[in-house]
């Protein structure tokens, strides 16, 4: 006990002392946490004699309750009303995305030979990008009030969407894959039947959802509605299904009980310790010395999923009738990766293939650190950016009026 208390002290304590550094250099928490893993697990200090922190079974529930509290937030923050009131806008700029960015990652994994199944894991990994980086530093930008937000924030909800789909069937082709076609049809079905009654559920149990959370004493609401999402999450799981969609879900379903705010309030501070735990436990189960197997795929998904981004923001931002301008901040907002790339990684950590156990995830560790601390600098220097898409050209006027 006193050995397992230790270790846990040495965990929060290097996650403080990550943070620490990410707030003074102004960068992601996200990518620095993973960071810390690596240095404090066993792949690093422990190869060199120094006390490390293992990726024992207590660590990896901790860290899979982490993954079902970012995604139960994900859904606190969208109801089906919302996307039926902009789900036309969102469609195109969320379909220019989606057309763009998955089929980079599945030619890359393709060109480098590895089986369908794997190509499709890294696609999903450059495709999607991080909500959490990407709300955050729109947030602290100044952003969040401008037009630009609007084809930021709808892209990042159709990614949500996208993804939760492309769980179901990734972890069915992952999972499922040892039994052949038939294995794989069953895990489908019991996956797509499983969040169909948790899509019924969000339709219709709007009053169910409010009764259960309409008690004054914060104790009794906090425990009622980990009381849902945690073992929703867990049956899940155990159907093959993605906890992380689940708990997606079930936030759908209590955003509009009337509690959303008091849930946010309540369980932020939760939610960011366990959120912390899973990134330093994605870092706990990567060997940096695989990063070296992953450096071809790693050097061109950024160099080629950089410019493809902004691109497909770019068209995203048009499609919203944003100006050029606007349009291409839209662009580099949509650059960081993080959480749900590192989510997929963990799925294929869980595979039967040496690309999957052991290059994709190496791969998703370098390529969320590059690519978060990428974008986050692009989205603060973006007038340099501008400046040097829109050199001398008529879009530097229409810069200057809009910044007028």
């Amino acid at each position: 006990m006193a050995a397992a208390l230790l270790e846990f002290g040495y965990l929060f304590a290097v996650l403080a002392v990550v943070g620490a550094v990410a707030l003074r250099l102004g960068l992601s928490v996200i990518p620095l946490y993973v960071v810390g893993g690596v240095v404090a697990g066993p792949h690093v200090a422990g190869r060199f004699g120094l006390p490390y922190v293992p990726n024992g079974e207590v660590v990896t529930i901790l860290a899979e309750f982490g993954i079902v509290l970012l995604l139960f937030f994900l859904g606190l923050e969208f109801s089906l009303d919302r996307l039926r009131a902009s789900g036309a806008k969102i469609g195109r700029a969320g379909v220019i995305d989606l057309a763009v960015n998955l089929p980079i990652g599945i030619a890359i994994g393709l060109v480098l030979g590895w089986s369908p199944v794997e190509a499709l894991l890294l696609g999903g990994i450059v495709y999607i990008s991080s909500s959490a980086i990407v709300t955050k530093t729109l947030i602290d930008l100044g952003w969040i009030a401008d037009p630009e937000s609007e084809p930021i924030l709808g892209t990042l909800v159709f990614e949500d969407l996208a993804i939760a789909v492309y769980l179901a069937v990734v972890t069915s082709l992952v999972l499922g894959g040892d039994g052949g076609v038939a294995a794989i049809g069953r895990s489908l079905a019991i996956a797509f039947g499983f969040l169909g009654l948790l899509f019924v559920a969000v339709q219709y149990g709007t009053a169910l959802f409010a009764r259960l959370l309409d008690v004054e004493n914060q104790e009794a609401f906090v425990l009622r509605a980990l009381a849902v999402v945690v073992p929703i999450s867990g049956a899940a799981l155990a159907l093959g299904v993605s906890e992380a969609v689940a708990a997606f879900f079930v936030g759908m379903g209590f955003s509009t009980s009337g509690h959303r705010e008091r849930l946010e309030h309540l369980l932020v501070s939760v939610r960011d310790v366990f959120a912390a735990v899973f990134f330093f436990w994605i870092g706990l189960g990567t060997d940096p010395t695989l990063l070296a197997a992953a450096a071809v795929p790693l050097v061109v998904a950024v160099v080629v999923s950089t410019p493809s981004k902004v691109v497909s923001g770019y068209l995203g931002g048009r499609a919203y009738d944003l100006s050029a301008h606007r349009s291409l901040r839209v662009g580099v907002g949509m650059v960081p990766r993080g959480e749900f790339s590192l989510v997929i990684a963990a799925l294929a950590a869980a595979g039967t293939t040496p690309v999957m156990r052991e290059i994709i995830p190496a791969f998703a560790v370098g390529y969320v650190f590059v690519m978060s601390a990428l974008g986050t600098v692009l989205m603060q220097r973006s007038d340099l950016v501008e400046r040097l898409v829109f050199r001398g050209g008529a879009a530097d006027g229409e810069a200057s009026t809009e910044s007028a």
